[in-house]
């Protein structure tokens, strides 16, 4: 096995605010309006669709720290037809698709979509669920261009 290896350095030795940021962030998803493991869930959906190593491992090893069941973890990915989810998490998990995947014949986000959610989920919940994502799109360019270490500790993911 090849030593791996980040292309670029920690980004947070050269913008310290970086921290202040991704914390906001943090804090904003984890307001308790939604469950951590469905946030993790949607999460760990999105590192899938990006093509994301880093965000896959670490978002697999948050959903399980967040009580997810090993059977909904190795069944994000073939979600629509897994026996392992609530209609809530599915719901989200279709938002997350919808969010992340063109939709040719239509808009992303249907009427219909929309409507199924706000059964689950009151508005802040959706609004977090949807900054739950936005969270995504902040650190997805982040590793898939600086490549860091999956698996490792926050901090120890860079190696330069």
């Amino acid at each position: 096995m090849t030593t791996l290896e980040s292309r670029l350095p920690d980004p947070a030795a050269l913008f310290p605010e970086l921290r202040e940021i991704s914390g906001a962030l943090t804090r904003v998803t984890m307001n308790g309006s939604l469950p951590r493991t469905t946030i993790h869930l949607v999460q760990l959906r999105i590192g899938q669709l990006v093509g994301s190593t880093y965000h896959v491992v670490r978002q697999a090893d948050l959903l399980r720290k967040s009580g997810a069941t090993e059977e909904q973890v190795t069944s994000v990915a073939s979600w629509p037809t897994s026996p392992y989810f609530s209609d809530a998490e599915r719901v989200a998990l279709e938002l997350a698709e919808a969010v992340f995947t063109a939709n040719p014949s239509g808009e992303r986000v249907s009427d219909d979509l929309f409507t199924r959610a706000s059964a689950h989920y009151d508005e802040k919940a959706l609004w977090t669920l949807g900054l739950a994502l936005s969270q995504m799109c902040y650190f997805v360019p982040v590793a898939l261009i600086a490549k860091p270490i999956p698996g490792m500790p926050l901090g120890k993911n860079y190696t330069k």
